[in-house]
C-alpha cells in the first residue's frame, strides 16, 4: 500500500496491518478531495486535502452538538462523545444508533430517559481544534476515577512509535489532521483520524463501548498535543497511560497528576518526557539501544 507521497517525506510504510482491528484508508472515498493550487515557483500542482463536514449528535430526542469531523465511523464518534460527556452511563442500556448519511444526523436512543437540557447551558469551548466542546461539569466527573495500577513496559512504548509512526494514514497523505491509537502492550489495535484529536478519542470511545472492550490494560497514543481536554476523556474511558510524539499544556499535566494517569509526551525515536504517573514504567529497555528518530522525520507533532 502506497500513501502517494515523494521518497523521503515520511519514516516508513508498515505493509503488514494485521494487528489493526482497525487502521487507517488514505484512499477511502469522501475522506478527501483532489484540489489545484500554486506552489512556491508558480506551478500548478495537484494535491490531496481532508474533507470536513458537520455532523449532529442527538440523544434520543434531543439535539446535543454539531460536530465538524471527517465523516468516517459516525455512530462510534456519536456512542463515544456521549460517553465521555457522561450523557451516557455504564448502565444505559442502548436500543439503537440511527445513521442518516444524507441529512448527517446521528440518533443514539436508549431506554432511560434523558433530559439534559441544564447541562447544555454550562457547557464551554475548549482548546481542541475545530470545535471542541467540554461541559461545565465534566471536572466533577473526575472525582471518582480510580485507575488500575497497570505497568507499562517502555520496550512497548518504544514498538508502539515505531509502528504507527510508519502506518499508512490520512496525515500520511494529506495532513491537517490528528490521530489517535488504541493499543495493549506492544500491539495498536484501533487507530482513528480526525480533523480534531479530540473526535478521534470519541471514536475509540464509541469502538469500545460498542465492542464491551476494557479499558484496564490499555494504553492511549495520540498524534497530537496533551491537552486538558485528552487527559479527561482518557481518564473518562479508564485507561491509565496517554502518550504523544507532542508536547504538554499545564493543566493537562496537572489533571494527570491529579487522577493519577500517566501521562508520556515528546516520544521522539529512543526520547520521551513523562510528567505524571512514572511508578506504572517498568524500564525494560536500554535507551541506547533504540534507534533515534532523523531530524527531518516524514511524520511531525500535528499542529
Amino acid at each position: 500500500m502506497r500513501s502517494g507521497l515523494p521518497r523521503g517525506t515520511q519514516l516508513a510504510e508498515l505493509q503488514d496491518l494485521s494487528e489493526y482491528l482497525i487502521a487507517p484508508d488514505p484512499e477511502a472515498q469522501r475522506l478527501t478531495r483532489k484540489v489545484t493550487g500554486l506552489d512556491h515557483d508558480g506551478n500548478l500542482q495537484e494535491i490531496n486535502v481532508v474533507e470536513e463536514r458537520p455532523l449532529t449528535i442527538y440523544l434520543n430526542s434531543q439535539e446535543i452538538v454539531t460536530a465538524m469531523t471527517i465523516g468516517d465511523y459516525p455512530e462510534y464518534l456519536a456512542l463515544g462523545f456521549l460517553r465521555n460527556q457522561g450523557m451516557l452511563r455504564t448502565n444505559d442500556e442502548i436500543t439503537r444508533v440511527d445513521y442518516d448519511e444524507e441529512l448527517e444526523i446521528v440518533v443514539v436512543r436508549t431506554a432511560r430517559k434523558t433530559d439534559y437540557e441544564d447541562k447544555m447551558r454550562r457547557k464551554t469551548r475548549t482548546s481542541g481544534c475545530a470545535v471542541g466542546t467540554v461541559f461545565g461539569d465534566m471536572m466533577e466527573g473526575l472525582e471518582g476515577v480510580v485507575l488500575p495500577q497497570t505497568p507499562v513496559r517502555t520496550s512497548w512504548l518504544y514498538e508502539l512509535s515505531s509502528k504507527i509512526n510508519r502506518t499508512p494514514s490520512l496525515y500520511l497523505q494529506a495532513g491537517a489532521i490528528h490521530g489517535t491509537v488504541l493499543c495493549c502492550g506492544d500491539r495498536p489495535l484501533v487507530y482513528m483520524e480526525d480533523v480534531g484529536r479530540h473526535n478521534a478519542v470519541d471514536k475509540i470511545a464509541g469502538w469500545m463501548l460498542s465492542e464491551k472492550v476494557g479499558a484496564e490494560d490499555k494504553i492511549l497514543y495520540t498524534t497530537g498535543r496533551l491537552t486538558s481536554e485528552m487527559v479527561i476523556k482518557t481518564a473518562m474511558m479508564g485507561i491509565p497511560v496517554l502518550a504523544s510524539r507532542s508536547g504538554f499544556t499545564a493543566w493537562g499535566v496537572e489533571i494527570a497528576q491529579q487522577v493519577g494517569l500517566t501521562l508520556i509526551g515528546r516520544m521522539k525515536g529512543r526520547r520521551f518526557m513523562c510528567l505524571s504517573g512514572e511508578e506504572r514504567l517498568l524500564r525494560d529497555a536500554d535507551p541506547a539501544a533504540i534507534a533515534d528518530e532523523p531530524r527531518r522525520a516524514g511524520r511531525k507533532s500535528a499542529p
